[in-house]
């Protein structure tokens, strides 16, 4: 973990409540995709966890959807801002135990730590299928940069507006061709469920959200239950092995 101030470089719009959010920072201590930053907001208590979308060496990538106070003056800060972040928190994907075709799962926001293990993958030459999942056509982002970056790419849609009708699981389940054994996968609790349900399954990391104080493993407000015991989201997660995990 490191402690840091970041700079706001450009915020985009890409859906009417979901924003690409560059910084300029310290990004040392981000070592894998699937980690996450805590940031702190003028005259908010508690810092924002927001999962990291992808880095290089001095810039960070976030992929925020507005959805309360915090998340919503994040996206409206102007340029030049600068921002206190902690960095570096929560283990990330292990690349090294995934096979040569692993399946990434994605659904709404949980769609952004897909594609920095999306990047990195491709530079050690594995190649994902993406599974992207939203609720209309009009809440796609990411599917092109995905797509950009030599990846597969699958879309469900609640309404059928784009891609498969339905959820990731139909898209997964349509795509007879698509190998499944093994996943990477975040999203909302029911999806995480489903796919992990998936006939087929045979292994996988799941990428778990969970409501956190401090982000790093002193408050213990984030603990869950699994098969080793209870475990904190922040500091032993995000990221869980599929047999780690009780439903």
């Amino acid at each position: 973990m490191k402690q840091s101030i970041f700079t706001v470089s450009e915020i985009r719009q890409l859906t009417a409540d979901t924003y690409a959010v560059s910084l300029d920072g310290d990004t040392e201590a981000i070592t894998a995709p699937g980690q996450f930053v805590d940031i702190a907001l003028p005259q908010k208590y508690l810092r924002r966890p927001i999962s990291v979308g992808d880095w290089s060496l001095g810039h960070l990538l976030l992929l925020v959807k507005e959805i309360g106070e915090g998340t919503r003056e994040l996206v409206h800060l102007s340029k030049g801002t600068e921002l206190d972040i902690l960095s570096g928190l929560g283990n990330g994907f292990d690349m090294d135990d995934c096979g040569s075709a692993p399946l990434l799962v994605g659904g709404g926001i949980g769609i952004a730590p897909l594609y920095g293990l999306a990047r990195s993958l491709k530079e050690r030459g594995i190649s994902p299928t993406v599974v992207l999942g939203y609720r209309t056509g009009a809440d796609i982002f990411f599917a092109r940069e995905f797509s950009d970056l030599g990846c597969r790419v699958l879309m469900a849609t609640e309404d059928g507006s784009a891609g498969t009708k339905g959820f990731v699981t139909d898209a997964i389940l349509n795509a007879r061709d698509v190998a499944r054994d093994y996943l990477m996968a975040c999203g909302p609790i029911p999806m995480l469920k489903a796919v992990w349900n998936l006939p087929g399954v045979r292994d996988g990391q799941f990428s778990l959200e969970a409501r956190m104080a401090c982000g790093f493993g002193a408050c213990v407000g984030c603990t869950i239950s699994t098969v080793n015991g209870p475990r904190r989201v922040c500091k032993d997660g995000p990221i869980f092995r599929k047999e780690e995990l009780v439903w």
